[in-house]
Parts: C-alpha cells; structure tokens; sequence
C-alpha cells in the first residue's frame, strides 16, 4: 500500500472502495488533528499506532496539510462514513458480525437496533456500554472481553475516544480470539444511535466539520481546537522545512519490535 508520511505516522493512501475490499482482518485507526498532536507526546498512543495494520485518513485538515507536503492523500476516510459504509458492504457476509462497545449507558444498544433495521439482518451481535474510567479496572475489561468473546461476534468497534480505544485494543486484542476485525470508531456509535448530529457532506469536504462539532459540543471540545491543536500547523510546517524530528516515532518501532 502506498502511505503517505505526516509528522510520526505513515497514512494509507487508499480510497473508500480499496480499504473495504483490502479489510479481511486486522486493525485499523483513523487519524486525525487531534490524534496527531496527542501521539508527539503518548508514546503508548503511537505504540499502538505503530502496531495497527490499516491507518486511514479521518480529517480533511490531513488531507490539506499532505497536499502542502506534496504527497497528497485521495480521499478523506471518516470512521464515522467508513463504519457504515463497512457493514453496508457486508449486508450479505454471514461471517461479519459486529460487537459496539462505547458510549453512554444505553446508546450502544440503541444504534445496534437501528443498524440492524438499515441491514436487514442482525449483523450487530452485541452491544455494551463501559463505565467512563473502564479501562483502569481490570476485573471490568475481563468481563467485557467474556461479553464479547460469548457473543460470536467476528468485528470489534471500539468508540470510547482516543487514545483510550487505540490503546484498549492494543493491549486487549489478542485476549479476544474470534475477533478478526478491531475498529477505533470514535463518535461513531453515538452517531449511529442518533445522539449527535453529523456535519452536512459540504461542510466536511471544506475542512469545517470541526467547526460543526464544536458548535454542538462546546464544553467537550472548545479546548481541543482552540489549545491542544493548534500547534500541528507549526509541526507541518517544519515537517516541510525538514526540521520536524522523528526521534519519537523511531524509538517507539523499537519499543514495538522487542514485543
């Protein structure tokens, strides 16, 4: 696969239509402005990162700042238009069979009902929702990993935020065995569910589904785009003027190939 290199990750460089057909098995992430920031400093984050087999582009902003690189990403692959896309695909595939797990009490379940109405079958096989800080407690994740590992399902989607779910599903994935698909979702299930609204297609294209969600979540995210991110422009930047160091990306495949 052709990749695309922006600041310490490596970006499929595959449409819509390649990335459903190339995905048999294995992980996949889906970078963003934010994921990117977060991975200069987590070197847990970009662990997992470096593990996963498929990263795809979930940002319009990405897109723009390759093409100022000059190795342009095709085409933008939201998790959010990518999951359904994924289980359209396989309406028919009684092999495919989807776990959620994220979201609010309740909102996994909702969208797991409404996905089976739009499919026509029960391709979602299950659904849970975690208590927020899941992940530090050990007896939890094993229950849910014995949730999921009972349910038969075949694909796992993850939405619990980044890098919680990159993370979860780094040091988990080989816990759960029927599993042949992992996805990091994102909002995704909420949206599924309809509990958050999506961007209009137009707005995203333009590089503003940011500007969009941060209207509708202003207390979650106005720190996000406002502090947090603001600094990737200038990691571009220098990136472009081959001043952007790749000291922490290097030492983390090291970390990764001792594993």
């Amino acid at each position: 696969m052709k990749k695309v290199k922006i600041l310490n990750i490596e970006i499929d460089n595959l449409s819509m239509k390649e990335c459903l057909e190339k995905l048999k098995h294995g992980v996949i992430f889906t970078p963003n402005v934010d994921h990117l920031m977060k991975l200069q400093k987590d070197s847990e984050f970009l662990k997992a990162y470096l593990s996963c087999d498929f990263t795809v582009c979930d940002s319009q902003i990405l897109v723009f700042a390759s093409q100022f690189l000059g190795s342009p990403i095709h085409e933008k692959i939201s998790g959010s238009d990518f999951f359904p896309a994924f289980y359209q695909h396989h309406r028919q595939n009684q092999n495919i069979k989807i776990f959620l797990l994220g979201s609010a009490e309740g909102v996994a379940n909702k969208a797991q009902k409404r996905i089976n109405e739009k499919v026509g079958r029960d391709i979602v096989v299950g659904s849970h929702s975690p208590s927020f800080n899941f992940e530090n407690n050990q007896e939890e994740c094993e229950e849910i990993i014995k949730i999921i590992n009972d349910s038969g399902a075949t694909v796992l989607a993850v939405g619990v935020g980044a890098p919680k779910q990159e993370k979860w599903i780094y040091k988990y994935k080989n816990h759960l065995k029927n599993i042949n698909i992992f996805m990091a979702v994102g909002a995704t299930i909420d949206f599924e569910a309809g509990k958050i609204k999506r961007a209009p297609k137009w707005i995203s294209e333009v590089g503003l589904e940011w500007l969009f969600r941060l209207v509708c979540e202003p207390k979650k995210l106005w720190k996000r785009y406002f502090f947090d991110d603001i600094p990737f422009f200038i990691l571009i930047l220098k990136q472009k003027l081959n001043l952007y160091s790749r000291k922490k990306s290097i030492n983390a495949k090291l970390i990764a190939s001792n594993k």
